[in-house]
């Protein structure tokens, strides 16, 4: 009996620029799998500015041409090695490998990440960077017994910091944000609220804050970076506003990077799956942010919705995609 090929649907790049100019859905027939490889079958993928900044071409050093869009997201295995054929049929994050944002994905099975089943494809799909970025930034400087300064405190990332610090033993939360749609969420987590209007009163928490997880960059963090103390510390882990930071004097504060890439290129795959069993006691006590799901083809509608700073979280249905 002849036997249909399987087919792929992917949301694909070949050049550089803004997401809604470079994206295309592109389909191809499927390779027999490679050995080490499970074959998942993608269920839905996050869209979030992590997604769309490298189609941008901000990190094109690292990106080869043509690549698939996204970084995170949860899928159903439906072909494995011997080995791994106990994970056929079970749900996993296929990560560390081909863009996300398809249909159908191979992934290195050692670093797939078996998804408990109290966990909903929604917090699934989004448990990657964010999480695993508060959570090693929050193991790497200590904050207990401090008070936590966050820019762009509307971002997941700094939802979970926030949330995460007070687990931590952090003094005191506070939050930096752009959109006013963000306050109720920020006090509903126990970060107090400062308006990135209110330059006076951002200028005195940045006097008073012993650790800051910036995800600005720009003039605001740069004001903040300067006013801090000695003994304190001020990491950047984001570009939110496309701008660098630029100080005229040297600062007091300990300037520190943070790229997720870093840590993730020395770390085991052993070390890489415990990782994820403590993310998912975390979030199984945290309230995720409400979030859109749109159907795969409407992707364009999806990643328009993304682009609103003020806008609900998205999530992309990758079954219709395609379609």
């Amino acid at each position: 009996m002849f036997e249909v090929p399987m087919r792929r649907h992917a949301l694909t790049y070949r050049a550089f620029g803004r997401p809604l100019e470079t994206l295309n859905v592109e389909t191809a027939e499927v390779p027999r799998l490679v050995e080490g490889k499970l074959r998942v079958r993608m269920l839905c993928a996050p869209v979030n500015p992590s997604d769309l900044i490298p189609i941008s071409g901000a990190y094109s050093h690292r990106i080869t041409l043509p690549a698939v869009a996204g970084y995170e997201g949860v899928g159903r295995v439906i072909e494995a090695p011997r080995q791994y054929a106990s994970l056929i049929g079970k749900r996993v994050l296929p990560l560390r490998g081909e863009g996300t944002w398809q249909t159908i994905l191979d992934c290195d099975a050692a670093l797939a990440v078996p998804v408990p089943d109290t966990i909903s494809d929604a917090v699934a799909a989004r448990a990657y960077i964010n999480p695993l970025a508060a959570l090693t930034m929050l193991e790497t400087w200590p904050v207990e017994g401090k008070r936590v300064l966050l820019s762009g405190a509307g971002s997941n990332c700094a939802d979970y910091l926030g949330a995460w610090a007070y687990q931590h033993g952090a003094r005191e939360v506070i939050g930096i944000y752009r959109s006013e749609s963000r306050v109720a969420r920020l006090e509903k987590l126990g970060i107090k609220p400062v308006s990135i209007q209110d330059m006076s009163l951002t200028s005195r928490v940045a006097r008073k804050s012993d650790v800051v997880f910036d995800a600005l960059g720009g003039p605001v963090a740069a004001n903040i970076l300067q006013l801090m103390a000695p003994e304190t510390t001020f990491i950047a882990y984001g570009l939110l506003t496309g701008q660098a930071i630029q100080v005229d004097s040297k600062p007091r504060a300990l300037y520190r990077k943070f790229h997720l890439r870093d840590p993730l290129s020395r770390m085991s795959a052993e070390a890489w799956q415990q990782k994820f069993l403590a993310i998912w006691g975390l979030l199984d006590q945290s309230a995720m942010p409400d979030y859109q799901v749109f159907p795969g083809q409407d992707w364009r509608q999806a990643v328009e919705r993304a682009l609103c700073p003020s806008g609900q979280k998205v999530l992309l249905d990758l079954s219709t995609l395609g379609q």
